[in-house]
């Protein structure tokens, strides 16, 4: 296609370059460039782009299966063989429409008159697609409602094209800054002012809020934690200890981490195709993971102020992953193991995902690792006191990751919270009766709302004697690279995407006392 249908998309974050944001961290397109296409129905576009095709596509799966855009769309790029502009382009306007689509559907709700549950969810999400590149891509106007309406045209038909046309049009009227402006007017409520200009459920807003003074932040960063969520993430990488290297990776335009060792920032690219991935010695894991997993491996068992373990401490010992799947953490734990003479055991109670585990621990001698596939709350009944360390990753509403999965915002009700509540303080009571006297539990979820770090470690001590609450922000600053990474606050840890660029991971660390 000509470079008009891709203009500044490759000088975006992911595809080369520099980037132009606004105050909500959305591309500004670049000025106003609304000269509209005037060709006769004959010279206008009939086929789909690749790219726009792509991104039509994932948001199709992501509406009508359920499914999730990280999985979708690699598979989806590699179908149609995008280059790796073109692939840059996919992401971000997939990513983009998935992540905005609260706020793109009340600018949509001005321009369409009918409600918009009434329209076709195809014509709809082609629609946000067409708002994506208006509003928030430095893409021409007349480009994106070029390629918009020819997408219409090739995969759902004449008719609904003439309709996207006209609402496009009238989107593409305003610019985003007058559209929040307009959306916003006379609101009062802080949170659905945000809400709207951060594109987030009003209820998640009110979550992250409550989040942020429950680990002792202000709460007037919310604006920034919000920004950070809907800010494309870096790619993390991680080199198993001892067994693998980042030179490749480095070698590839990655550079090196600034917060844990073995860690290497990407700009993406197709990860695929270095060997090191393909082996599993590398592998893509957010530092927030890398943090807490090495903080378990790196505590003391005997004291909380001797110092971090070494593998003369460890040699000997059994570490537990009780919800390994999709195996993540469990690799790393394994390659630290392998170094320190330990072994692991490595639970998931679902089959498909129990071999997920297994081939990331693929890498990893085979002697060090077991997976056990069964409910993780049987293993401490079964397994009693059997255990030095356990991870205990909790299944989790996702609040802490909501930058990574740009659909999931969308998915998850407070419903959810109090569902998964019972669950997982099931599998911490299991892990604190898997561990034995002098060992030490860590408790980490993706979610940084008390309802599931806070309040749940709390329930376990007060319910029991005999277990100590270990100092998690201390554990996290002596494995950290740069020092202190201020994520403690009442011995327990949060990781924030604001302050650490991490997922906001929890970390509580909990010994049973002799």
């Amino acid at each position: 296609m000509s470079d008009s249908g891709r203009s500044g998309a490759g000088q975006r974050r992911g595809g080369g370059g520099p980037s132009r944001r606004n105050a909500q961290g959305r591309e500004r397109n670049r000025g106003p460039q609304r000269n509209f296409t005037e060709s006769a129905p004959s010279q206008r576009t009939r086929r789909a782009d690749p790219a726009r095709l792509v991104a039509f596509e994932v948001l199709r799966a992501v509406a009508a299966e359920d499914a999730y855009a990280n999985l979708v769309l690699p598979a989806r790029i590699r179908q149609h063989g995008l280059d790796r502009r073109d692939a840059g382009f996919a992401t971000e306007l997939s990513y983009g429409a998935l992540r905005n689509q609260g706020t793109y559907d009340a600018i949509l709700s001005r321009c369409v008159d009918r409600p918009l549950e009434k329209l076709d969810p195809a014509v709809l999400d082609a629609l946000r697609i067409g708002v994506h590149q208006l509003l928030a891509m430095r893409v021409p106007a007349h480009a994106a409602l070029d390629q918009t309406v020819g997408l219409a045209r090739a995969v759902i038909g004449a008719g609904p094209s003439t309709l996207i046309n006209a609402v496009l049009r009238k989107v593409a009227a305003r610019s985003m800054d007058e559209w929040l402006a307009e959306l916003v007017a006379g609101e009062q409520d802080e949170n659905k002012v945000a809400a709207i200009r951060y594109a987030h459920p009003e209820w998640i807003v009110r979550a992250l809020r409550q989040s942020l003074v429950a680990h002792g932040r202000p709460v007037s960063e919310i604006a920034e934690l919000l920004e950070a969520d809907n800010a494309a993430p870096v790619v993390n990488l991680v080199a198993l200890p001892g067994l693998g290297s980042l030179d490749e990776a480095l070698g590839s335009g990655a550079v090196p981490g600034e917060l844990v060792e073995g860690s290497a920032l990407s700009s993406g690219g197709d990860l695929g195709r270095l060997e090191s991935v393909r082996s599993g010695t590398t592998r893509v894991q957010d530092v927030g993971s890398q943090l807490v997993a090495r903080a378990l491996a790196g505590v003391s068992l005997e004291a909380a102020d001797r110092g971090g373990a070494d593998a003369q401490e460890t040699a000997g010992e059994a570490w537990l992953d009780l919800c390994a799947g999709p195996g993540g953490k469990a690799a790393l734990l394994g390659a630290l193991a392998n170094e320190r003479g330990a072994t692991l055991l490595a639970n998931e109670p679902a089959p498909h995902r129990a071999k997920l585990v297994s081939q990331a621990l693929s890498a990893v001698p085979s002697g060090v690792w077991t997976v056990r596939t069964g409910d993780g709350r049987e293993v401490g009944s079964e397994r009693p006191a059997a255990f030095d360390r356990v991870l205990v990753d909790v299944p989790c509403s996702g609040l802490g990751a909501l930058r990574r999965r740009p659909e999931s915002r969308w998915r998850r009700t407070p419903k959810d919270l109090a569902d998964l509540g019972p669950l997982q303080r099931e599998l911490l009571n299991s892990a604190l009766a898997a561990v034995r006297p002098g060992g030490v539990v860590a408790y980490v979820t993706c979610s940084p709302h008390p309802a599931e770090t806070t309040a749940v470690v709390s329930d376990a001590l007060r319910k029991r004697d005999d277990l100590e609450l270990l100092d998690a922000g201390n554990a996290l600053d002596a494995i950290s690279l740069g020092g202190s990474l201020e994520a403690g606050h009442e011995k327990t840890a949060q990781l924030w995407p604001h302050v650490h660029s991490t997922d906001a991971m929890f970390l509580a660390l909990i010994r049973r006392k002799r």
